[in-house]
């Protein structure tokens, strides 16, 4: 019954975890207000002394280029697909690095300024007291920081250290093949002056932004940067839809610089919807090119026919034609109109097949045949197909590689279409051809028939068909030349910026300052945490209760507190104090376990040396003496006897004397002089051989003697962990305990000796000593309020019981952790 109210106790203890983690945090306060004001400190420095880095942004519409129906639409849902298709490749354009490339090219970034605060170093851009203007035809010193010193308003000092730089020509954009090493280089010189070195050539000019108060005290650095560096720094933008079905891309960057990255972004979708409507005006540029190439033949020819016929008209004054030779010339000129057509369409044919039979993918030089005023429907459309999957090509080439499936089939597709280009271009130069034919033996014919004219009327008609013919060719390629100029002009970009980047609408992603205050605030709570419970972890003495019940079954039947008397006789010197009180709990729940037997014998072990087993049964005879009944006490620590040193009484007589049968039993009881029911019997001298002693018959026969004299006999042993000693003394005992001292058994080794006893059979109660209210901590209400052990209630402490024991005196002194549980 007694061990069943004991694990009642204890289920009850272990119900209540959670006050005993915060009670083991609270007596650390002062750990846990040092961590956080560190972590807030830290927070604010890294806050003050970050660098901070702006977030701008810009949305583009994306716009689905496909004007005709779609017919996977008809199939019911597919266009989605589709659409989302166009925005993964437009997505890959923008983030290409040929069109980031091109935006830096655009931009003025190739020198970087900056403001050298020790600490912080900020970046200035168009504010920059001065500005550097270098020689692009001369390699410059790449990466390299040249630091500056404004002496006045015409003098300054440049310096520059490096250990490897490289160098790149600006205007060729290519890396110079030397490169520098250990550079060490300074000097003095002029605003305006040029300054030649190995490093380059540039000269270092005042701007507006100089303000002699301010720039003359700061110190300031600039850096030329290449394209390449540059391009992979501004790289790092994210893009992604607004929403899952829009096709409205929003654009974010983040950098140091807020107007560096807004002109970045809207150079970047600028140069996104120039290349856009490049593409559009590419088939009208090639078709103005080709058409330019023609007239600048033609022209030649044009003024030299009206040159001849002009001088034939002044030499044989002859200004028209007659009637009969005006209709002549009117028909071959009508023929020579039709063969000039046909001829610059020819000319346009063998272009066009040059192009697709060398398979050239530089779609730059190829003419839409609708450009050239070819109206044939198949060719029109395979051209334009050939062009499409160019553009596909081009597009999936962006994220992929040739060995893509996406690839090889648009590969086939293109192959298929040039092929079909090619066969009807066939047909087509040879449906050309004899026309071209019937229009020459026609125009042969009508110029047979003007042979009967008179010579003067046939000359003039070749004279002025030669111009016509020329003419007419002229007139027919200026026309095309304005159809294209009108188209390209007319053409729009497919896509749309919806907002631009704007310096005044960014936002501040980093240092976050309320977020680093937050999680200062959280590591300043966490780390305490972890070092308290890592250090339970880690530590292998018992702490608290649990340590032990988790090793053993056997009962716990008392816990001791901390006595901070000089005297080991705390019971006798001290009996109202809460140590003694302790002890009449343990007085207690032995009682318990012997279920009312007047007289018992009572063994006190350890597995080690300083467990307090001395001390614990002193004072557990002293409590039984203080009950009135007689007590004897003793010393079979018989290697190393202290209990004389505590009583003041001789140690020249005692067990060891008895034992070999040189004493008596009257011979080695002494009075404890401080009890009358009290009696000691000491270790007596050192003996060769403990072990052989104790297990004598003599030995039983003292025992025998003493329960004819005593009510109680309280026994200290040695360590069971450190000799044999206390297992020979069980067989005479009816209570054995087994002390644990807070702080100093260790777990492991408590755990081997509990085993082993155990598996022996044997039993053993268990009492923790030494428990400290303040600093390690046993469980979590020992000494607070809620009492620390069995069978001696609650209050015991700073809490209920405050000043019912002679010993709860108050401390001005008394812990944060006692005021804090005094307001609760």
């Amino acid at each position: 019954m007694a061990i069943d109210n004991f694990e009642g106790i204890q289920q009850h203890e272990e119900s209540i975890d959670i006050k005993a983690l915060f009670f083991k945090f609270v007596r650390y306060w002062y750990l846990f207000a040092l961590t956080v004001f560190v972590s807030i400190v830290v927070a604010f420095l890294f806050n003050k002394y970050t660098s901070p880095i702006y977030e701008v942004n810009t949305t583009v519409l994306v716009k689905d280029d496909k004007g005709a129906l779609d017919p996977s639409a008809m199939l019911g849902g597919l266009s989605l697909s589709n659409t989302q298709q166009n925005i993964e490749n437009e997505i890959g354009i923008i983030t290409s690095f040929s069109l980031s490339y091109r935006a830096i090219r655009e931009l003025d970034f190739e020198v970087s300024y900056y403001s050298d605060k020790g600490l912080i170093n900020t970046e200035m851009y168009h504010t920059s007291p001065f500005e550097v203007v270098m020689d692009t035809s001369t390699p410059q010193a790449v990466g390299l920081r040249f630091l500056v010193e404004i002496i006045d308003k015409n003098k300054y000092t440049i310096q520059a250290e490096g250990e490897v730089v490289k160098k790149f020509n600006f205007s060729t954009t290519k890396y110079d093949d030397d490169k520098l090493e250990n550079v060490k280089w300074n000097g003095t010189f002029n605003f305006g002056e040029l300054v030649e070195s190995d490093l380059g050539s540039f000269k270092i000019i005042l701007t507006d932004n100089f303000n002699p108060e301010e720039s003359l005290n700061n110190n300031y650095y600039f850096i030329f940067k290449d394209y390449l560096s540059l391009t992979q720094a501004f790289r790092g933008f994210n893009i992604d839809p607004i929403n899952r079905d829009a096709s409205i891309l929003d654009i974010r960057l983040k950098y140091s610089n807020t107007k560096k990255a807004v002109n970045f972004l809207n150079m970047l979708t600028t140069v996104y919807l120039k290349r856009s409507l490049e593409k559009k005006n590419q088939i009208a540029s090639n078709t103005i090119k080709f058409i330019d190439g023609q007239l600048s033949v033609i022209a030649d020819t044009l003024r030299s026919a009206e040159l001849n016929l002009q001088s034939f008209q002044s030499a044989n004054e002859v200004m028209d034609l007659s009637f009969q030779a005006q209709q002549v010339f009117t028909y071959i000129e009508d023929l020579h109109k039709q063969k000039a057509e046909l001829e610059v369409k020819s000319k346009y044919y063998h272009n066009l097949k040059n192009y697709i039979q060398k398979n050239s993918e530089d779609i730059d030089k190829l003419v839409a045949p609708s450009a050239m005023g070819i109206e044939d429907p198949v060719l029109n459309v395979l051209v334009g197909e050939l062009i499409s999957l160019y553009g596909q090509k081009s597009e999936v080439l962006l994220y992929s590689t040739e060995k893509n499936p996406s690839i090889i089939s648009i590969n086939t597709q293109i192959r298929s279409t040039q092929n079909a280009i090619l066969g009807n271009i066939g047909n087509i130069i040879d449906n050309s051809d004899e026309t071209l034919e019937d229009i020459n033996n026609r125009i042969n014919e009508f110029t047979q028939k003007a042979s009967y004219l008179p010579i003067t009327q046939r000359e003039l008609i070749n004279f002025q068909r030669q111009f016509d013919i020329a003419d007419k060719i002229y007139t027919y390629l200026l026309q095309k030349r304005s159809e294209a100029q009108i188209t390209m002009a007319s053409n729009m970009p497919d896509n749309e910026i919806i907002d631009i980047a704007r310096d005044d609408m960014t936002n501040q992603v980093f240092p976050k300052k309320s977020l680093n205050y937050v999680i200062a605030l959280i590591l300043g709570f966490l780390f305490p945490v972890v070092y308290i419970l890592g250090k339970d972890y880690f530590n292998d003495s018992i702490i608290e209760k649990k340590d032990v019940e988790n090793n053993t079954n056997f009962p716990i039947i008392g816990q001791l507190l901390h006595s901070s008397k000089d005297s080991q006789l705390v019971v006798l010197d001290s009996p109202k104090s809460s140590v003694s009180e302790a002890f009449r709990s343990l007085r207690t729940n032995m009682q318990y376990l012997v279920k009312g037997k007047e007289q018992i014998t009572i063994m006190v072990t350890a597995d080690m040396v300083s467990a307090g087993k001395t001390y614990v049964s002193i004072n557990m005879a002293s409590i039984y003496a203080q009950y009135g009944k007689k007590t004897v006490l003793l010393g079979f620590d018989l290697r190393k006897p202290k209990i004389y040193q505590d009583f003041g009484l001789s140690n020249n007589v005692g067990l060891t004397t008895y034992l070999i049968n040189k004493a008596s039993l009257d011979d080695i009881i002494q009075p404890s002089g401080k009890s009358e029911y009290l009696d000691i019997i000491m270790a007596g001298p050192v003996p060769p051989n403990p072990a052989e002693l104790i297990a004598s018959e003599r030995n039983a026969e003292l025992f025998r003697e003493l329960r004819e004299i005593y009510d109680y006999i309280i026994i200290d042993t040695p360590p069971v962990g450190l000799v044999t000693d206390a297992y020979l003394l069980m067989e005479h005992t009816d209570i054995n305990i087994f002390l644990v001292r807070q702080s100093i058994t260790n777990k492991k080794v408590f755990a081997s000796i509990i085993k082993d006893i155990e598996d022996r059979g044997m039993k053993m109660a268990i009492v923790i000593n030494d428990i400290k209210l303040t600093g390690g901590g046993y469980g979590y209400g020992y000494g607070y309020g809620y009492g620390y052990g069995y069978g001696y209630g609650y209050g015991y402490g700073y809490g209920y019981g405050y000043g019912y024991y002679t010993d709860d005196k108050p401390d001005k002194r008394k812990s944060f952790a006692k005021r804090l549980f005094n307001k609760i």
